[in-house]
């Protein structure tokens, strides 16, 4: 597994809940923070763009800047990491009907541009492998505390605080 290779992770729970209640959670571009050990705040620009600022006790603090790239309430969140067209990372949630519930799932890809990966595989190019996997559990365990716990916000009947989809 290769950075160049665009490996991508996917992790999904079942909610108790119809796709509006979990959107409502969903489209809140806040709700990660809740849950991520990385994601610390989530911050709009206007419309389509969000600055997100993450920390991680091996490479310090960061921020990116995210561009929206899908919305469509009730099925899908589709954003990128940089640009646009060659972004360092591609995340989305996507809901799908389930009898009386929903099921939600988030997928990320990494690459094509470099990220804050890169620094770390060039200094140790023979380590790619096991860096790239160590970074893809790290996600993936993210990712499965932010489903889960999208899954308990939704199934409460809780409601997010304030505007949800951008400026």
């Amino acid at each position: 597994m290769r950075y160049a290779d665009g490996p991508t992770t996917e992790v999904q729970t079942r909610v108790d809940a119809d796709p509006a209640a979990v959107w409502a959670w969903v489209g809140d571009i806040r709700t990660p923070c809740r849950f991520s050990e990385e994601l610390r705040e989530v911050r709009w620009l206007d419309a389509d763009r969000f600055v997100g600022h993450s920390a991680h006790p091996a490479i310090g603090e960061w921020e990116t800047t995210c561009t929206v790239v899908a919305r469509e309430p009730g099925r899908e969140l589709a954003w990128v990491v940089g640009d646009p067209d060659h972004p360092s990372a591609s995340w989305r949630f996507t809901l799908q009907p389930d009898g009386a519930g929903t099921v939600l799932r988030q997928w990320m890809r990494m690459g094509p541009a470099p990220s804050g990966l890169t620094i770390a595989i060039t200094a140790r190019p023979d380590k790619e492998e096991r860096i790239v996997a160590r970074r893809l559990e790290e996600h993936r365990a993210n990712m499965q505390r932010t489903v889960d716990g999208i899954r308990q916000l939704a199934e409460s009947g809780q409601q997010p605080p304030g505007e949800s989809t951008g400026g």
